[in-house]
C-alpha cells in the first residue's frame, strides 16, 4: 500500500473518531503520559483500543494514525522518517503492532535514529509474548486498557461517575447509596457488558466468540511458535476450562485431559493468559508443589456453559478480573486435607483479608479454622442479615 493509500486511510479514521465522543479514562492518563517518546497500549481485543488511538489522534497535532495490517510491503521506519522530514508529523499512533513482522527492529531504529518522533502503538497480545532483542521495558511506558470495570460500566450506561472504593470500606459497608441502586446493572455486566461494544450491540457474547476465533487463529500464530495441531489444542485445552468446575483446572488435569505433557499444558496456559483469556490464581503461601488455579477473564465460560450452569463460576472470575483491574494483587486458598476453605488471600496496605465469594445463601461457615482478623463474604443479591456484603460493590475497586 502506498504512502498516499495510508494518509487517506488515516483521513477516515479521523472522521470515524467523532462518532465516539465519550472517553475512557485510560485516555486521561495516555493524555498525561504523553511527554514520554513511546508508549503501548497493551490489552485484549474489544476494549477500545483503537478508538483511543482514534480519539488522540483528532487531538493531537502533526499526528499520523495506520493500522499495521494495512502497512503491506511498507517498512515502518522509512515510512516514519519520510512523513517526518517531508510533512513534519511528530506522533505516530499505530495499532496492532505485533502483526508487523520484525516491529522491534523497527521501534529501535526510531527510537535511535528520529529523536523527534512520538509512537503509541496497541497490542492484543502481551508484548511479553515476544522473544525480542528491543528491550521494551527501557524504551517504552507499558498501559494496560482493560475492559470496563463496573464503576466505568455504570459511567457509560448511565452517564453517573461514582468514586472509587477501597477493599476496607467494602468489607465495613462504607459505601453510597448511589454506589448501591446500580446492582440492577450487575449481571448484564457479567454478561458482557464489561465490554464496550456491548453499548451499541445486542448479543455481546456473539462478537466475544468472534474475538476469540481472532485470539486462537490470528494472535497467538503470530507471537508464538505453535503448530496448527497446538492451536487445535489450545481450543480444547479452553472447552475443557470452560466446562470444568473452577477447583478441578490445573495444568495437570489439562494435560491429562488433552492427553499432552504438563509442560505443554503450562505453555498453553500461559498464552491464554497473555492473550487475555484466562487468569492464573497462585496459591498462597510458598509450598511450590501446588498449581496454579485457572480462572477464565469474564465472560469467555459463557461461551461453553449456560448463565444458569456457569453463575458460580463466573462469580470468581469477576472477582478474579476486578482484582486484576484495581491492581490487587490476590491468591486462593487451599487445604492440605482437603477441607473446604474460603476462595482467596488477599494483602492491602492496611493488611491481610480472606475473601469467600458466593451466592445469596453464602455465610461466614467457610472460614473456620482460618486465622485472619478480617473476613469477608461477597455475595451474589446479598443478604445482610447472612453478614454479606454485595459482590458487585467489588466493581468499584477500580
Amino acid at each position: 500500500m502506498s504512502i498516499t493509500e495510508l494518509q487517506a486511510l488515516d483521513a477516515l479514521a479521523r472522521v470515524e473518531a467523532k462518532r465516539f465522543p465519550l472517553h475512557r479514562e485510560a485516555l486521561i492518563a495516555l493524555r498525561k503520559e504523553q511527554g514520554r517518546r513511546f508508549i503501548g497500549i497493551v490489552g485484549p481485543r474489544g476494549v477500545g483500543k483503537t478508538v483511543i488511538l482514534k480519539q488522540l489522534t483528532i487531538e493531537t497535532e502533526q499526528s499520523f494514525y495506520g493500522s499495521i495490517d494495512t502497512f503491506k510491503d511498507v517498512a515502518l521506519f522509512e515510512f516514519a522518517r519520510i512523513l517526518s522530514e517531508k510533512q513534519g508529523i511528530r506522533t505516530f499512533l499505530l495499532d496492532e503492532i505485533h502483526f508487523l513482522p520484525g516491529f522491534d527492529g523497527e521501534l529501535k531504529k526510531i527510537f535511535d535514529f528520529l529523536p523527534d518522533v512520538h509512537v503509541i502503538f496497541t497490542s492484543s497480545v502481551a508484548l511479553a509474548l515476544q522473544k525480542s532483542v528491543f528491550d521494551l521495558s527501557r524504551r517504552v511506558r507499558l498501559i494496560r486498557l482493560l475492559p470496563f470495570s463496573f464503576r466505568e460500566y455504570v459511567r457509560f450506561k448511565e452517564g453517573v461517575t461514582l468514586t472509587r472504593l477501597t477493599l476496607d470500606a467494602v468489607g465495613r459497608g462504607d459505601w453510597t447509596l448511589d454506589h448501591a441502586r446500580y446492582e440492577y446493572l450487575f449481571d448484564a455486566y457479567l454478561q458482557g457488558g464489561l465490554y464496550p461494544f456491548s453499548l451499541t450491540e445486542p448479543d455481546p457474547l456473539s462478537v466475544l466468540r468472534s474475538i476469540l476465533d481472532s485470539v486462537l487463529q490470528r494472535d497467538i500464530p503470530n507471537v508464538a511458535k505453535v503448530t496448527y495441531q497446538d492451536v487445535d489444542l489450545i481450543g480444547k485445552a479452553l472447552t475443557f476450562i470452560g466446562r470444568s468446575a473452577v477447583d478441578g483446572v490445573n495444568p495437570t488435569t489439562i494435560a491429562r485431559n488433552l492427553g499432552i505433557t504438563r509442560y505443554k499444558a503450562v505453555e498453553y496456559v500461559d498464552l491464554l493468559s497473555k492473550a487475555f483469556i484466562l487468569i492464573q490464581v497462585d496459591p498462597q503461601g510458598t509450598n511450590v508443589l501446588r498449581e496454579p488455579k485457572i480462572l477464565m477473564q469474564l465472560p469467555y465460560r459463557l461461551l461453553y456453559q449456560s448463565w444458569a450452569d456457569a453463575i458460580g463460576a463466573v462469580r470468581e472470575d469477576f472477582f478474579a478480573t476486578a482484582m486484576s483491574m484495581a491492581n490487587m494483587p490476590f491468591h486462593y486458598l487451599k487445604s492440605t486435607t482437603g477441607r473446604k476453605t474460603p476462595d482467596f488471600w488477599l494483602t492491602t496496605a492496611s493488611g491481610d483479608w480472606v475473601v469467600e465469594i458466593g451466592g445469596p445463601g453464602k455465610g461466614r461457615t467457610q472460614f473456620k479454622g482460618v486465622h485472619v482478623e478480617r473476613k469477608m463474604v461477597l455475595a451474589h443479591a446479598a443478604d445482610s442479615r447472612r453478614n454479606a456484603k454485595p459482590l458487585f460493590m467489588a466493581g468499584y475497586l477500580a
